[in-house]
């Protein structure tokens, strides 16, 4: 008997008035907030211009969220067609059921189109927000706990995950599981950290902080998916999703050896984003244009503190003459007192 445990909550969505607040959208609005904020830190310190990654978010987060909605719905389709099945349950997205492989793949299509329209290249952009995804998927992944879904095997670990809820078809599962949804979430932190610091250890660009973003997601993806118990189409004993992480993993390696030989080091910050780029060259010709004082003197200042000091030196000139002119009568007087006094006529 398990007296130690993580408690699932007794429900996930909460009722303001009619309108209902679902702990599984609030997870993943937190989680776009939390990648945009990351991710325009990142490309500003590449040196892009602040609003760039909302921008193209706007165009990427929509597509996502299509994306990993339709992998999940094909991939698990026995879920929603077939006989006792209802189609239009494909469409409550509230009820969980996102596939991280689809939100990248149309997220990607929705990035490109966007940063397109931005007249930035993709490679960089991705770079930046590589690790605000992992952090989004970290927040994200708390929806299931919401949800009481995705968990893994029985087991008597204090950490262990309870669940009591009842099944679409009155099935009632209770008992404690590993908490898949925590492993996956910590492990996404994990590869945040990664990626930051491997981007700033080794300067990567070009599209590899993201490559390595994908490799380290799927590494962890890969044991975590062998502890859930959920139905999945199994292949020569593997879940779909295990193979996935493969090949995508096979695929992020090879990105990142053969980008790293044919283009080390990051891409130039004058080429990423010519909104920032303008920016900066406008700043330059300000600068060039307004060079002065460094007190911020202008002409007409320095013209009449040229003219004070003109007619400061006359001044000085003209008394000094004056006063040169005295000494010398004071000093005639004191050799000859005959002479200091000029005869007066009778």
């Amino acid at each position: 008997m398990n007296i130690a445990y993580i408690p699932s909550p007794s429900r996930g969505v909460l009722y303001l008035g009619p309108v209902p607040l679902r702990a599984y959208a609030f997870c993943i609005i937190i989680g776009v907030v939390v990648a945009v904020w990351l991710g325009s830190k990142r490309w500003v310190a590449r040196g892009g211009a602040k609003h760039t990654v909302g921008d193209i978010a706007v165009w990427a987060v929509p597509f996502g969220l299509v994306g990993g909605r339709l992998y999940h719905v094909i991939t698990d389709h026995q879920l929603y067609f077939g006989d006792g099945r209802n189609p239009w349950n494909a469409f409550k997205i509230w009820e969980g059921g996102l596939g991280i492989w689809g939100a990248i793949a149309l997220g990607a299509v929705g990035a490109w189109i966007g940063a397109r329209r931005r007249g930035v290249p993709l490679p960089p952009w991705a770079d930046a927000l590589a690790p605000g995804i992992a952090l989004a998927q970290a927040c994200g992944r708390w929806g299931n706990w919401f949800n009481q879904e995705l968990y893994g095997k029985e087991t008597t670990l204090p950490w262990g995950l309870e669940i009591d809820k009842t099944l679409p078809d009155g099935e009632v599962v209770q008992g404690i599981y590993h908490p898949t949804f925590l492993y996956e979430s910590l492990w996404c932190v994990g590869v945040a950290l990664l990626v930051i610091w491997a981007d700033r250890r080794f300067t990567l660009g070009h599209g590899r902080a993201f490559a390595l973003y994908v490799a380290a997601y799927t590494v962890g993806r890969f044991w975590i998916e062998a502890l859930r118990i959920d139905e999945a189409h199994r292949f020569f004993g593997l879940r779909l999703n295990d193979w996935t992480a493969i090949v995508v993993f096979l695929g992020a390696v090879a990105y990142l050896v053969i980008v790293g030989k044919k283009r080390p080091g990051r891409e130039d910050p004058d080429s990423i984003d010519p909104v920032s780029r303008d920016e900066r060259a406008a700043a330059a010709a300000a600068a060039a244009a307004g060079e002065g004082p460094a007190d911020g003197t202008d002409e007409a200042d320095r013209a009449a503190g040229t003219d004070a000091a003109d007619g400061a030196d006359v001044i000085d000139e003209t008394d000094g003459a004056g006063r040169a002119e005295e000494d010398s009568r004071a000093a005639d007087a004191a050799a000859d007192p005959h002479r200091a006094e000029p005869k007066k006529t009778p």
